[in-house]
């Protein structure tokens, strides 16, 4: 018995004993993992500044949300590329750890993940960015294409290329991340349908209303209408994949369109008598 315990300790003392200069290796590469990352990361930082990128890059809409909210662009790639190596330092320093078993298992899951995580997070946020500057320069470049009167075109051509560039970000992010699926792709597209279509929407009855003066009276209606149906074709597309919620939504469907044309009646004989009147 006293042997045999004599034998585990001896034996716990030599793993203790072997682990130490793996534990020591791996502190070491996580040690030198921060140091280099911060070095490259403030470099970096510094280079942004230098070739004034950040100055451009603060009067896009992008850019003024990150000052808002206490951003910068040159502190935010250094603190990209800082996290960036010191995840692989993170990563390396496992390794020579080489602990075993179930914990040993999840730890390599855990650092493998991580590089995707941070790519994702930083293809949305410099994607975001990237949307926005090809947004405003495709929506400059059409403005002097379209008559003045007419310049709520522009601004609506502008807005559905950022929603779906937007979309496609997001799209490339979550599948890096592995986060995309079943149930994502339906609410992106839902997302999509509903963004567009207020869009739509909002340039549409505009250019009427300044067309046609007469049908200024029914503009919140027809906004009203046209927001209902895109939001009820956005929630069936993020709904889709859930069983039976599509014949719900169609019955809402029904439901709705036979309430907006009860509604529909009165509002057209007061335009109806309206337009009488006018040409009387």
């Amino acid at each position: 018995m006293d042997g045999s315990i004599f034998e585990t300790f001896e034996q716990l003392f030599s793993d203790i004993v072997a682990f130490l200069p793996l534990l020591i290796a791996a502190i070491i590469v996580i040690i030198i993992g921060y140091l280099v990352g911060s070095a490259v990361g403030r470099a970096v930082n510094a280079l942004i500044e230098k070739l004034g990128i950040e100055k451009s890059f603060d009067k896009s809409t992008t850019g003024k949300a990150f000052r808002t909210a206490g951003l910068d662009l040159s502190s935010f790639i250094g603190g990209v590329i800082k996290a960036f190596i010191i995840i692989l330092a993170v990563i390396l320093a496992i390794q020579i750890l080489n602990i075993g078993g179930t914990l040993g298992e999840y730890l390599v899951i855990v650092a493998n993940y991580l590089p995707r995580l941070l790519g994702g997070i930083v293809i949305i946020i410099l994607g975001f960015v990237l949307v926005d500057f090809l947004a405003s320069l495709i929506g400059s470049m059409l403005k002097p294409m379209i008559p003045e009167a007419k310049s709520e075109i522009a601004d609506m051509l502008r807005n559905l290329l950022q929603i779906g560039l937007i979309a496609v970000i997001l799209l490339i992010a979550l599948d890096l991340m592995l986060l995309a699926g079943n149930l994502v792709y339906p609410l992106i597209l839902g997302f999509v349908i509903i963004g567009v279509g207020i869009s739509l929407t909002d340039g549409l009855v505009k250019s009427i209303t300044d067309d046609y003066i007469e049908f200024r009276s029914v503009a919140g209606y027809a906004k009203f209408v046209l927001y209902s149906i895109f939001l009820i074709i956005g929630a069936g597309a993020i709904f889709a994949t859930f069983e039976g919620v599509t014949n719900v939504v169609a019955n809402i469907s029904w439901a709705f369109a036979i309430a907006l044309a009860i509604i529909l009646i009165p509002v057209v004989y007061a335009m109806a008598k309206k337009i009488s009147k006018e040409v009387a």
